[in-house]
């Protein structure tokens, strides 16, 4: 049986896994999406419209891609499991068809590529613990798109980066090597 709406400031504080929080999570109606880091429940704020550019940017070359012909999927906020008490929530994340079949029978799947927009309230320590988060749990590729700055910093591996900005063709090698657009293009 569902509860009524919980007010966000009385989020439960005692729960230590992922399936505790997500359990409480179906038995309660909570707005708004969630991260859940050790213990932490984390409110995840939405994708703003002046950001939806973006978004619309790279589905738009996605849906070009042979992976997408393959039906695999680029798709926005949608849990991507680190560990039994680590969950975040990328801006967009790349799932192959065989892993949404998983997901149907109940898998948490692990995001590969995760896409990242820098928001005004993220610190630099916010940016590297996502970063180090997806490769933990065997990402390959993550893009943190910083929309003020009109760049995008392209992490292989945890400890470093690398800023693409203008005329510079960023291409999501290794995880999906048709899917590329030179940066100025998605800031146009």
């Amino acid at each position: 049986m569902i509860t009524t709406l919980v007010q966000t400031d009385v989020l439960p504080t005692d729960l230590q896994t992922v399936e505790a929080f997500e359990n409480w999570q179906r038995q309660h109606v909570v707005e708004g999406s969630f991260e859940f880091l050790d213990g932490k429940i984390i409110q995840k704020e939405a994708m703003k419209q002046d950001e939806a550019f973006i978004a619309n940017f790279l589905l738009r070359v996605f849906i070009q891609t042979t992976a997408f012909q393959k039906g695999d999927v680029l798709l926005p906020e949608l849990d991507s499991y680190v560990s039994q008490t680590r969950k975040r929530v990328p801006d967009l994340t790349y799932f192959t068809a065989d892993e949404i079949k998983q997901m149907r029978q109940g898998a948490r799947i692990k995001t590969r590529f995760a896409i990242e927009i820098l928001s005004d309230s993220e610190s630099f320590e916010d940016v590297i613990e996502k970063v180090q988060d997806y490769f933990d749990a065997g990402g390959e590729l993550v893009w943190y798109i910083a929309p003020k700055q009109q760049k995008i910093y392209v992490y292989t591996n945890p400890d470093e980066s690398k800023a693409y900005k203008g005329n510079d063709l960023i291409v999501a090698t290794p995880v999906v090597s048709d899917f590329q657009f030179e940066v100025s293009q998605l800031f146009s």
